[in-house]
């Protein structure tokens, strides 16, 4: 299915443009779970193709509106594939590929003892601040709801309690803004907003650098959701535009991605 849906992007490279758009920016939109990696994938796209691109990166569901709305834009990197293949749906985009994948992980504040044994529970204690990002908005917040989904087969009226409780710290339309250059997650568990925050796993080499004292806990295999993101290019892009969506697909960018901590699926198997 990848292979098709990546054979129809290449079919719709549209014929090569003029010089003179060489140097025009290629306009790129992104997750903010991707700023790190594609802000990386971007220099090393700008160095080898000699090529600009601008870069916006926000809550996938909020770019999604913005998009839906006519915001300038070339290529959709989602950190899932619902917004990219409704904006598809709506004749607004082409074909969506999964190009990295994702993990939600809990992490907890320093000095609070837990493990992927008692991560429930911690969860489910009253006392304990849980964090997410905000549904609908952020696909973050809407894995953390399916973590709560499946935590009703462990531990019946859980999923109503967790969704209670759950504080959606980040990821929305008034969410308050985080320092530059910080980690979100690490971020409001050092400054106490929350004792367990439920995010992506890539968090974790960012908040070490950041935030040492942070731990990040596995899910329990029960309670484990992915996430598959989404890569797709808007109609009417430019030529460069399918140049940069293919370098992200290519083994160098995938290999940039996967330093970042994404599994990168564009990437050759070990041994082949």
């Amino acid at each position: 299915m990848r292979r098709l849906a990546l054979a129809a992007l290449v079919s719709l490279w549209p014929a090569l443009a003029p010089a003179q758009q060489a140097q025009k920016p290629v306009l790129l939109h992104a997750a903010g779970s991707l700023k790190n990696a594609l802000t990386e994938v971007s220099k090393a796209f700008e160095a080898s193709a000699r090529i600009p691109v601008t870069t916006s990166f926000r809550p996938s569901g909020l770019l999604r509106e913005a998009l839906a709305k006519g915001e300038p834009a070339e290529v959709f990197a989602s950190a899932n594939m619902e917004h990219p293949l409704a904006l598809a749906k709506d004749g607004k985009a082409g074909p969506v590929v999964l190009f990295v994948r994702n993990e939600t992980c809990a992490f907890a504040r320093p000095g609070l003892d837990v493990t992927s044994n008692t991560l429930l529970t911690q969860m489910l204690d009253p006392k304990l601040k849980l964090g997410t990002s905000t549904p609908k908005a952020d696909p973050s917040g809407d894995y953390a709801w399916q973590v709560f989904a499946r935590a009703e087969a462990l531990k019946p009226g859980a999923k109503a309690t967790l969704e209670a409780k759950a504080l959606q710290l980040v990821g929305g339309p008034n969410s308050a803004p985080t320092p530059p250059d910080r980690n979100s997650t690490g971020h409001l568990l050092a400054t106490g907003a929350a004792d367990l925050f439920l995010g992506y796993c890539t968090n974790a080499d960012p908040i070490a650098r950041e935030q040492p004292g942070i731990r990040m806990v596995r899910l329990p295999e029960k309670l484990l959701v992915g996430a598959d993101y989404g890569l797709t290019v808007m109609n009417g892009a430019s030529p460069n535009a399918y140049k940069l969506a293919m370098f992200i697909l290519s083994p160098d960018g995938q290999r940039i991605l996967a330093r970042h901590g994404f599994v990168a699926p564009g990437l050759p198997r070990e041994g082949k």
